[in-house]
């Protein structure tokens, strides 16, 4: 019998015995027991027993697809909205067949299976993004999962974008030039360009510290970004805090960037256009990216600035953020971008 699903057979004080059966979860993620009552301990033991040997001890109540909607529910307020967006298109698209079983029936055969039905489709990305969160769900219900599945292989993609200064040219004047100029060369997200409000500056420093993020065709505005390491502060160049002047605002919670996503992507897209090119927004930090690869920036200055986490910048970087060597870093793209603007 399993101490895992059974608990200790207790005496009532009518003289009875009683065992209670665990049998698993509720969509609440409650906890659900079958009680067994009999007149000796020996009788209401193999009662539970047999009980469990009929159904197998295996089968809990709740789907996978039920168990996913649990966690989902349950990271709501704690992960990105852009995260908590990503598990939902999971939910609804991804290893259908699965979504179905309940989460003690998924073995390495049945994902397998549902692994080789969406490779038809979708890339590894996508299909690893899914099994990992199956597993994640699987797991805050007590099932840990041990699979052993094949993924496709990966694809690597050869992205070719316009250069730097390609683009600068292109949008250099143009209602979208502050945002671009704030991506390419601080290396913001999006999100970060319109969660930027002007009460974020002081001096010339801007501190990075909040994310404004388009979710199902409305704003949503998060006093944190999207990961620890994203809350950083930045230097701001002459040249963008003369943009950042001629923004005419009442408050200083208004945001520098006033302009809803869809308005700002199409916009991009068009002003890139009248010069013969094409890239999304987010490929401007890319290109921020390659630039100071190109100039020989240290990872730990460039990781800083970009405010990517890995291995290299878990140490404490931001406390030497406005170093000397930092300083000259700054400088150093600084001037690259001046000479781009022709200043």
């Amino acid at each position: 019998m399993s101490k895992k699903t059974m608990a200790k057979a207790v005496k009532l004080p009518s003289g009875n015995w009683n065992v209670k059966v665990f049998v698993g979860y509720d969509k609440n993620g409650k906890k659900i027991r079958k009680s067994f009552t009999a007149a000796t301990r020996w009788e209401v033991e193999r009662q539970a027993a047999e009980y469990l040997e009929s159904r197998n001890d295996k089968k809990l109540t709740i789907t996978v697809g039920e168990a996913i909607d649990s966690y989902i529910a349950s990271k709501e307020n704690v992960l990105a909205p852009s995260t908590i967006r990503g598990y939902k298109t999971v939910r609804r698209n991804r290893l259908p067949s699965i979504m179905l079983l309940d989460i003690t029936e998924v073995n390495s055969i049945n994902m397998q299976f549902a692994i080789n039905e969406d490779a038809r489709n979708v890339e590894w990305k996508s299909i690893n993004e899914a099994k990992n969160l199956i597993v994640a769900a699987c797991r805050m219900y007590g099932v840990k999962l041990d699979l052993s599945v094949t993924l496709p292989a990966k694809k690597r993609k050869i992205k070719k974008l316009p250069t730097a200064e390609q683009v600068i040219k292109a949008i250099k004047g143009s209602d979208v030039e502050l945002p671009c100029m704030l991506s390419i060369w601080l290396s913001l997200r999006v999100s970060e360009v319109r969660g930027l409000q002007f009460r974020d500056i002081d001096n010339n420093v801007v501190t990075v510290c909040r994310s404004r993020i388009c979710l199902n065709s409305k704003d949503t505005i998060r006093e944190n970004n999207k990961t620890f390491y994203s809350t950083r502060q930045l230097t701001i160049p002459s040249y963008i805090q003369g943009l950042i002047g001629k923004v005419k605002h009442d408050n200083d919670t208004d945001f520098i960037v006033d302009m809803d996503y869809q308005t700002l992507c199409r916009h991009f897209k068009k002003q890139l256009a009248l010069y013969g090119l094409s890239m999304n927004f987010h490929d401007l930090r890319h290109l921020n990216a390659s630039v100071m690869l190109m100039l020989g920036v240290p990872d730990k200055y460039a990781m800083e600035r970009g405010g990517w986490a890995t291995n290299h910048t878990l140490k404490s970087v931001y406390q030497h953020t406005f170093s000397e060597e930092r300083k000259a870093v700054d400088t150093k793209i600084d001037n690259y971008f001046n000479n781009l603007l022709g200043l």
